[in-house]
């Protein structure tokens, strides 16, 4: 259990630099737990060891903080902030530790759910994007998410934007995304129409129920309380604003939606830190998928791609319109959609 201990102290060093004091605590606890054999050792015998694509370390401190939500885990609610607790790390190890004890084969069965990350700060790092091809094209938006989850970024023209000295977005809106964004002027002078929000995900989430926003709630770290509002925030906006989410792989999905144009509107496919998870035979179907609707756009049916994935010091925002196709490197940010930096079009070409 070598590598797993590592791994746990890994993500419990990422969790700290994102954040997260509290999780970089239990997981450096539970990583000396598996070396020695204890309880942590034991949820995660025979998990298969796929630190990436897996989510290991993420799907178990998931499953115990949607133990704490659901009121079945008082001890450790005593320390999570996310359900009135006092944040001691130290406590919350105790208590962490004996729920894994007890609670063994129900966490192990709770593992087997994917993570499901709806960072609804992203949407900072990907309105320019958006915004930027509905002044380029002069055309409503149909915007397509693939890794989608419970599909909350799709609803991101519904959230409200303040940088310095601009807003852009609903003011009344109960999402707001402030203190998240460098200098430079943003592409906050257009008002698209968004004519269509659809996403896929291999097990989509519905954000509008109570089972839904427990389980989206369960994987945001319990001491970011600002994300835990955020993201119940976005829950209350998905109620009102509908969006068709499937189950389907990403793959097959964007074969079919993709199959023809559709005219009269610009279509942006879209996702954020999500094609590490795909295997490589999915990865090529993709990348084929969106590279052949570039080629078939025309001016009456143009066809963006927009991409939140890691690069730079954390994560780089990529956009490419058809007609033309040139990949543009148009903002920098963190992964959970901080320290957002939009790049002028001119110093944005990709090779």
């Amino acid at each position: 259990m070598t590598d797993v201990a590592e791994y746990l102290r890994l993500q419990g060093t990422y969790c700290g630099k994102l954040g997260s004091p509290l999780y970089a605590v239990l997981l450096e606890r539970a990583a000396a737990d598996v070396v020695a054999g204890g309880p942590v050792a034991r949820v995660l015998a025979g998990y298969p060891y796929q630190p990436v694509a897996s989510a290991m370390a993420l799907r178990l401190m998931g499953g115990a903080h949607r133990l704490a939500l659901e009121g079945q885990a008082p001890a450790l609610a005593a320390h999570y902030p996310s359900t009135g607790g006092d944040g001691d790390a130290e406590r919350a190890w105790t208590a962490f530790h004996a729920l894994v004890a007890a609670r063994n084969e129900t966490l192990r069965a709770l593992m087997s759910r994917g993570v499901q990350t709806n960072e609804v700060q992203r949407a900072a790092a990907l309105v320019g994007g958006f915004l930027t091809v509905a002044r380029e094209t002069s055309l409503p938006l149909r915007c397509l998410e693939i890794g989608t989850s419970g599909g909350l970024n799709l609803r991101w023209d519904h959230f409200r934007y303040e940088a310095d000295e601009q807003a852009w977005g609903d003011a009344a809106s109960p999402v707001v995304l402030r203190g998240c964004f460098g200098p430079g002027r943003l592409p906050f002078d257009v008002t698209p129409c968004v004519a269509e929000r659809a996403g896929c995900d291999p097990a989509p989430v519905d954000p509008t129920t109570d089972e839904g926003r427990t389980t989206l709630l369960s994987y945001v770290w319990p001491d970011q309380v600002e994300r835990l509002a955020r993201l119940r925030a976005a829950c209350d906006v998905a109620r009102r604003v509908p969006a068709t989410v499937v189950q389907a792989n990403a793959a097959d999905w964007l074969e079919d939606v993709l199959a023809r144009p559709t005219p009269g509107v610009a279509t942006v496919v879209f996702h954020s830190i999500m094609l590490q998870y795909l295997d490589p035979p999915s990865l090529d179907r993709v990348l084929a998928a969106l590279r052949g609707a570039g080629a078939r756009a025309t001016g009456e049916a143009p066809f963006a791609w927009l991409g939140m994935e890691p690069g730079g010091e954390q994560a780089e925002v990529h956009l490419s319109v058809w007609p033309g196709g040139e990949k543009r490197l148009v903002a920098t940010t963190g992964f959970h959609g901080q320290d957002v930096r939009w790049l002028l079009a001119r110093d944005a070409a990709v090779p």
